[in-house]
């Protein structure tokens, strides 16, 4: 089981950079894949981007890809992202989440892939 927190929401202007943490407990954080979730108001969770355990493969949905990168550091039980020429459409609360995937094939982008969630931190990019 591992428990989950993330950190580094805030407001930033259009075209600007945040960087999330997501701290992870536990001493079994690298046998876990990651993955990076974000919900606007009044829509669904979706799918930003995902890292393999080892953290050498990762994929990013399209409306992020190129701006934001994903990356870990298992020796300190941490997942990270980092968000680059932010957009107002980049507004929403951002989750982590982590699992061992089983019967789904990479890339894990499946909300039902993840049964281990934070709480979110909100980003907000004004225009």
């Amino acid at each position: 089981q591992v428990q989950l927190v993330e950190s580094g929401g805030g407001l930033v202007q259009t075209g600007g950079s945040l960087r999330l943490s997501c701290a992870a407990s536990g001493r079994t954080f690298s046998s876990y894949a990651m993955v990076w979730f974000r919900q606007a108001p009044g829509k669904e969770r979706e799918f930003v981007g995902c890292i393999s355990r080892s953290g050498v493969i990762k994929y990013y949905a399209d409306s992020v890809n190129g701006r934001f990168t994903i990356s870990r550091d298992n020796a300190k039980n941490t997942l990270f992202l980092q968000m680059n020429s932010m957009k107002p459409e980049d507004t929403a609360a951002y989750y982590c989440a982590a699992d061992v995937p089983s019967g789904s094939t990479w890339p894990y982008r499946r909300r039902n892939d993840y049964g281990y969630w934070g709480q979110g931190t909100q980003v907000t990019v004004s225009s």
